[in-house]
């Protein structure tokens, strides 16, 4: 009988220690808190999106140097969508069902954030979106960490037009949702204003666009009515780089037809040569150049995290920075990564931004924003000549849109919903 004993017992063995090592296995993926961070690093998207990667991988690093979050390490948890949109979606699944991420910090496009949004919604995820966008939504799962529609293109408009006299509209983008709402807006404002339909050009190009020569002589073209002329560019990616350098070819000067751009920011500069450019303009939130402390602080830290003094910073690497430090001040405040408790918890809760003052989470799930308009300057940095005197709350809907006036966005009790109809007293999507 020995032996059948000495076997019994080497089974128990192997149970016992089979049992330990997949409870320990959990136990050591229940030892941190995951961090899902779903940007592009390859394809058109690249040149924007790679950097804010680098950004979150620096801003879990420095959590975890204060000992993490709910007595837990947190871990990143990379993927690369590649400039696919559907591939966003794909990704964000995975992240959420595989790797259980708490939240994911991602997206530039709006084609990806729509690509996403459904999955987000059937499983409950939560997504920290950090650029500019078109507005016309509101989802429990999302935190616009960017600026809507009030916070940078409607303020630049009347930039343009009070501070620089222009008459006449260029407006210019990649052909994807967020140009062509953002220009039915603009449209709308414009003509609210008195601008006249033949004052309006308006022009779409494909993501990754190169051969602009005959686009800019058209825009040059518009441009000699006998009126001041301005384009609005929501041009992404990197299309950018050929339509800049065509613009300088084409001797399209800032003082006699300014550029405004909603996309382009220090590290879409870094990669050409800004000297023709000078002058031209972009509006957002943030630029590298703001004279701040906290500034000077978060320049210093990338630079000593990324090992290289001459990378830039930039407006969506902000944001990304707010929402991210909001997110761990509501995690401690609900004392859980649940959702719900921090989507909850994230309404009101307030964090210093890197201009002087102090970012807050309103109702609509949006941030309240500075505005700032800058020049590029030959170095690639960008010259504030304008700013809002306080901050700006974020507006999901447009008041310039008819179908978008009655609505609002409200997260809190009673309404508890992101498309709200003021005269129906009707909510006609998600509630809580």
């Amino acid at each position: 009988m020995k032996p059948f004993r000495s076997i019994s017992n080497l089974l128990a063995t192997a149970t016992l220690w089979l049992l330990s090592s997949l409870l320990s296995t959990t136990a050591l993926a229940e030892e941190t808190i995951k961090v899902g961070i779903l940007h592009s690093l390859s394809g058109t998207m690249a040149i924007s999106e790679t950097t804010l990667k680098d950004t979150m991988l620096m801003l879990i690093e420095e959590q975890n140097k204060k000992g993490g979050l709910l007595g837990k390490k947190l871990e990143a948890v990379v993927v690369d969508p590649g400039s696919n949109w559907p591939l966003f979606a794909e990704k964000a699944r995975e992240l959420l069902q595989k790797n259980k991420v708490a939240a994911i910090f991602g997206c530039w496009t709006s084609v990806s954030r729509k690509s996403v949004l459904p999955v987000l919604e059937e499983l409950n995820g939560l997504l920290f979106y950090p650029v500019q966008y078109e507005g016309e939504e509101s989802s429990k799962n999302v935190f616009y960490t960017g600026a809507a529609p009030n916070q940078q293109a409607i303020p630049a408009v009347d930039y343009l037009m009070n501070d620089l006299g222009v008459k006449r509209w260029v407006l210019a983008g990649t052909d994807y949702v967020y140009p062509r709402t953002t220009n039915k807006i603009l449209e709308a404002y414009l003509k609210s204003k008195g601008v006249k339909d033949k004052d309006i050009m308006i022009n779409y190009t494909p993501f990754g666009h190169s051969d602009w020569q005959s686009i800019v002589a058209d825009i040059k073209k518009f441009g000699t009515a006998g009126k001041k002329t301005a384009v609005v560019s929501t041009i992404n990616g990197d299309a950018n780089v050929p339509f800049y350098k065509e613009l300088g070819n084409q001797g399209i000067t800032a003082d006699k037809l300014p550029v405004v751009a909603f996309s382009v920011g220090e590290e879409e500069l870094s990669g050409i040569d800004t000297k023709p450019l000078v002058g031209h303009l972009a509006a957002w939130n943030y630029f590298m150049s703001v004279d701040t402390k906290e500034n000077a602080e978060f320049i210093k830290k990338w630079h000593e995290f990324i090992k290289n003094p001459k990378r830039v910073t930039n407006d969506p690497m902000e944001a990304h920075y707010i929402g991210f430090n909001m997110w761990v001040k509501a995690v401690q405040k609900a004392g859980t990564t649940d959702t719900d408790a921090v989507a909850k918890a994230m309404i009101g809760i307030e964090f210093p931004n890197l201009t002087g003052g102090v970012a807050k989470m309103n109702k609509a799930h949006h941030l309240s924003k500075p505005v700032l308009i800058g020049e590029i300057q030959d170095d690639g940095q960008f010259q504030t000549v304008w700013q809002t005197k306080g901050l700006v709350d974020g507006d999901a809907w447009s008041d310039f849109l008819p179908e978008s006036k009655v609505i609002t966005a409200d997260w809190t009790p009673p309404i508890n919903c992101g498309n709200y109809n003021t005269k129906t007293k009707k909510c006609s999507g998600q509630k809580y």
